[in-house]
């Protein structure tokens, strides 16, 4: 059996930082300011002692507020809103209030969040750096991360929750193959400020690792990305369709992507899906309302969402939780039927 190890206490944090207790615990709970050179000792320290905050004795002492906290992208998205009300349902009957908060990706927004003492954060961003996570950890928040993007490994109390956003897309792939569909279009995101799906992004490199697996190769034509709003990529789908190579399929990184996408091929004399198949992600309404009806890729909402409420509420209790894995379901409609 391993020698039992004493718990490291905030006490040795500042022993071994030169400092007092009192600015461990500025540092730890980022409400007040320290000089940058005593901050950087007290994390230095927290990280050689592998030092956890004790939440359980912090709820002991009263201070747990019974609130989580969700971080996403894009609030006002419809996959958001419907697995934060699933959540809700969850955390009430837990004793839990749950907030959802757009990710504003600043050190000023993470010393915000911090100072409002959440006993536990749920991040599911594809932009959110892993740094803040660890920041969230360090001030003895427990955190569920939604795996977005391919992260290295968190240390703390930081749990990993996979939607199935890679399998999903190379099961999005698969299914437009298997229509026959030899020259597909990946259609990115929309950013306001031009950004693009990193390498790293799982629904993207979903994507390419599968096209790749079948012998197809991915270049710049394969892509659509780098749009401001709907209408610029509206235009730049009708720009790639009208280009030398017949493209045969369009993968749309969400539902509204690919109906754009479908639109756009309308508006140039193409049919869906006799000339062109389309397949969406998320399984939102606009899916099974626009003309025709839109294949798509459904996520598990309601287990992800009980999944997610389970793991954050035992690690407030002070319990290590596994990481959790989902898989997705094709969900096949007009837009690839085979005509």
């Amino acid at each position: 059996m391993g020698e039992s190890r004493e718990r490291v206490t905030r006490a040795d944090v500042a022993k071994l930082a030169g400092v007092s207790e009192t600015i461990v615990s500025y540092v730890i709970n980022n409400n007040r300011y320290v000089a940058r050179d005593k901050r950087k000792r007290v994390e230095e320290a927290v990280k050689e002692l592998n030092y956890r905050p004790n939440n359980m004795a912090r709820a002991l002492k009263g201070k747990q507020s019974n609130q989580l906290l969700f971080i996403a992208d894009h609030i006002t998205n419809e996959y958001f809103s419907s697995i934060v009300s699933e959540m809700d349902k969850y955390a009430y009957d837990s004793g839990y209030l749950i907030s959802l908060c757009a990710n504003r990706n600043s050190s000023e927004f993470i010393s915000q969040v911090i100072s409002r003492q959440y006993d536990g954060i749920i991040i599911s961003s594809a932009s959110f750096p892993a740094e803040y996570v660890e920041q969230f950890s360090q001030a003895g928040i427990p955190v569920v991360v939604y795996k977005r993007i391919r992260y290295h490994q968190f240390s703390g109390n930081v749990a990993m929750l996979g939607t199935g956003l890679y399998e999903g897309a190379r099961k999005a792939v698969r299914h437009l193959i298997s229509r026959g569909c030899r020259n597909i279009v990946y259609a990115d995101r929309i950013s306001a400020r031009g950004h693009v799906s990193p390498p790293d992004d799982l629904r993207f490199g979903g994507f390419v690792d599968e096209m790749e697996a079948n012998g197809f190769l991915v270049g710049k034509e394969n892509i659509v990305c780098g749009c401001h709003n709907q209408e610029e990529l509206e235009e730049e789908i009708k720009r790639r369709l009208r280009m030398g190579s017949q493209v045969d399929g369009i993968f749309g990184r969400n539902d509204m992507i690919a109906c754009i996408a479908m639109t756009a091929a309308g508006q140039i004399g193409l049919r869906i899906p006799e000339d062109i198949k389309v397949i969406g992600f998320d399984d939102s309404s606009i899916s099974r309302f626009c003309s025709p009806k839109l294949s798509t890729i459904s996520l598990k909402q309601k287990e992800i969402a009980k999944a997610t409420v389970e793991m954050i509420t035992r690690m407030v209790g002070g319990e290590h939780v596994e990481d959790v894995n989902f898989d997705t379901t094709l969900i096949e409609r007009e837009s690839t039927a085979v005509r």
